[in-house]
Order: structure tokens, then sequence, then C-alpha cells
């Protein structure tokens, strides 16, 4: 128990960092999945969340990776909207899900995590210097106050703008001054805590720099109410967190696997599918994070596959869509100085 709290002053602050980036991207890839239509039982927004929060206790709690972060994942939704497409039923792909959870434990098990050995550094350079560009090229909008289009639209063709670039013109012309405000004093707190008479201060250890923006950013929105409304963020721009009904009742959301799925062939091939896309992405992710630990700690890999297995299966059980280890939260617990 005191090996487990060892690093509590370096987990917790980084453990809320993770949280707010977190919260906004389980419930962004939660809301592209109700997007099919014709398909029965369509999951909540809720599922992204519960995702998050299966990927963070179940998966964090069986993985041996000492700063992996896992949940749902962007690059997964393509591949969920075809999949809801093609059975019509949000609890049929529940089946898949937890089918898929099961191969990537036997993968775990037969050792195939062996295969992130094989990964060329330059795929891990280029998978994360393009992430780099998607996120900037995603949050330009919005930090002009355009929110027209989700961060989880990561195609370069757009639903909302013929592509990602042209859709920074269109931003162009939707400012919003607060937005651009508060995206301002944001970044410049973000380089200030790079320098090296803030990060040296004992204080700032504790504290990161992203939850003091984010702070700052919703006293700086909370003044512009009270003092210039002109400037102030409205609730069309901000995250949105699904509550239960009248009745206090969050397990409504709730949705289960039916099994008398198990008879349809597209089954599993959509389970070995979220398997073997969920599998890569979580092996190059954490090929990547062992990378960039300053610690350099060293993940099994077989022993994450089960882990993601096992979350999958409990996500898949109780309505929560697939879950991988993910780079971007990971990288956010790394910066924000997470140790275990």
């Amino acid at each position: 128990m005191n090996n487990l709290f060892k690093h509590w002053r370096n987990d917790l602050p980084a453990s809320l960092v993770v949280f707010l980036v977190a919260l906004p991207l389980c419930l962004g890839i939660g809301l592209a999945s109700t997007s099919v239509e014709g398909v029965t039982g369509l999951p909540s927004v809720f599922a992204g969340l519960l995702s998050g929060i299966v990927g963070g206790i179940v998966v964090g709690a069986f993985s041996q990776s000492k700063i992996g972060v896992s949940g749902p994942a962007a690059g997964l939704i393509t591949i969920i909207l075809a999949a809801l497409t093609t059975l019509g039923s949000y609890e049929a792909f529940l089946v898949a899900v937890v089918i898929s959870g099961l191969l990537q434990v036997i993968a775990g098990f037969l050792g195939f995590g062996v295969l992130g050995n094989y990964f060329p550094s330059s795929v891990i350079k280029g998978m994360l210097a393009a992430i780099g560009i998607t996120l900037i090229l995603k949050e330009i909008p919005h930090s002009l106050g355009y929110d027209a289009d989700f961060f989880v639209d990561s195609e370069f063709l757009q639903q909302n703008s013929p592509s990602i670039f042209s859709e920074l013109f269109v931003a162009i012309k939707s400012l919003h001054v607060g937005a651009i405000i508060v995206s301002i004093i944001s970044l410049a707190i973000l380089i200030l805590f790079e320098r090296p008479f803030i990060k040296n201060k004992n204080i700032f250890k504790i504290v990161p720099g992203a939850l003091v923006v984010v702070v700052l950013g919703v006293i700086i929105n909370w003044l512009f109410q009270t003092i210039s409304p002109d400037l102030y963020i409205g609730p069309k721009h901000l995250v949105q967190v699904p509550t239960g009904n009248e009745n206090g009742d969050i397990f409504h959301f709730l949705k289960f696997p039916d099994f008398s799925y198990l008879t349809n062939p597209n089954v599993y091939i959509i389970a070995g599918t979220i398997a073997l896309v969920g599998s890569l992405e979580t092996l190059l992710s954490v090929e990547a994070t062992d990378k960039l630990d300053p610690n350099k700690n060293r993940t099994p890999t077989n022993r994450e596959l089960k882990a993601q297995g096992l979350g999958n299966i409990v996500a898949g059980m109780i309505g929560g869509l697939p879950i991988t280890q993910v780079i971007v939260r990971s990288t956010a617990n790394i910066n924000s100085g997470g140790k275990s």
C-alpha cells in the first residue's frame, strides 16, 4: 500500500490534468458514435464517459504500465460507425466488443505483445508528429471561438467543411473575442510554466500549468459573464456532461449485450477488427509512451494486451465503447509529472 501512494505528490495533480483532458474527449467520442441512422438502441454520450471510467479503473488496475492511460479512442470511431451500420443494433455491437476483449486476452497469453518490439522508431515518431499536427489544426478553430465541428472528427474531409485547412478560414470569420482572450492567456501560462524559474519552484511541481489554465479559464469566463457579457463564452462552447433523469438515476444510460446475436457471423468479423486495430493502437502507444517516459520504464506488452482485453470485456458488458491505450492522454500524464 505504501508503494501505491509513494508518488502521490506527482500522481494526484497529473490525474487531475488527465481527467480534464479525457472528459471532453470521452464525451466527444461518445457523441460521434450516436450519429448513425437506422440503428436500434444507439449509445448515449455517456457510453464514451463509461469507457473512460473502465479504462482508468479496470485497465489501470491490471496493466503494469506506469504512465499509460486507456479509454475510448478517436481512431476507432470509423470502425464503430461501420459496425453499427452493419449490425443495425448497439446490443449486437456490444457482443462484438466483449468478443474482441476475449481475443485480446488470448493474444496476451499467446505472447503477441512481442509485436510491439518490431515497430520502427520512424513509425513511432511519425505517429507522434501526425497526432501533434492534427491536435494543433483541430484546436485552432476552438481557440478562436468556432465550435461547430467536433474534435473527434479528425478526417481530412470534414462534416461541416471541405477540409481541415478550409475550416481554419471559416473559423476566422466566426471570431469570438472572449475565446481568443482566454486562449492567449492560457498559452502564455503554459509557456511560462516551462521556464526554469517556474519549473524549479516546489509549488509548481505539484500544481501543473494545465490545471492552472483550466481553473483560470473558468474564473475569467465567470468574470466575463459578470462584467462584460459580450465576452462571455456561452454554453454552446462548453463541455456538456450528461446527467441522470429527473430522479437522479444515471443507470438508465447503461445498455447490455444481446447474446442472441452470437449466430450472426458479422459480429465475429467486427470483433476481430476491433481486437486487431485496438491492439495495434495500444502497442504503438505503449512504445511511444515508454520512449517519452523520463524514468524509462518498460511496459510488459503481453500484460497490457490482457488488461486491454479485460477492459473491453467489462466495457462491452455494461454498454461502453471499445478501449485502447491512448497517446494524447498518456502524454498529458507524462507532461504533468505522473509517475505510477
